[in-house]
């Protein structure tokens, strides 16, 4: 039973990136003042942090297992599939943790980025971890 679990998680955890970056933040962005809904998407993305955190510590310790060894690849072993996951954890820890703590310093015009500078960033961390996250979802498809 926990092969089938772990092989399902990649795609539930694309399916959630894919899910708040593609439907909820821009509808939310359509429908609410930007202020309020800065706050909201805001919210949403924190949460999605901490639970791509729990995703990828989930997976690294399925992999950690013996008998899960090359369980997303027919592979001899999981160093691939592990340096992805670490990778998505350093995706989440630069693009929410760190450019967050720069956020309200940038919104009032002060530090060494602009707002739309960390938010570009934030963005571009985020894009990788999907695309990171679908490369684990499809090598998961293929064991």
């Amino acid at each position: 039973m926990l092969p089938r679990w772990v092989r399902w998680l990649p795609g539930a955890w694309l399916g959630l990136l894919l899910g708040i970056g593609l439907i909820a933040a821009p509808s939310l962005f359509a429908v609410l003042p930007a202020a309020d809904a800065g706050r909201v998407v805001s919210r949403i993305f924190m949460h999605e942090a901490w639970l791509s955190l729990a995703f990828a510590a989930l997976l690294l310790l399925a992999l950690r297992r013996p008998h899960q060894r090359g369980l997303f690849a027919a592979q001899p072993t999981n160093f691939g599939d592990s340096a992805l996951l670490w990778a998505t954890v350093a995706c989440t820890l630069l693009g929410y943790f760190a450019v967050s703590a720069l956020m309200p310093a940038a919104r009032e015009g002060q530090g060494l980025f602009s707002f739309g500078q960390l938010h570009g960033a934030s963005t571009i961390f985020f894009g990788i971890k999907a695309l990171l996250v679908l490369v684990l979802a499809w090598r998961a498809t293929g064991a």
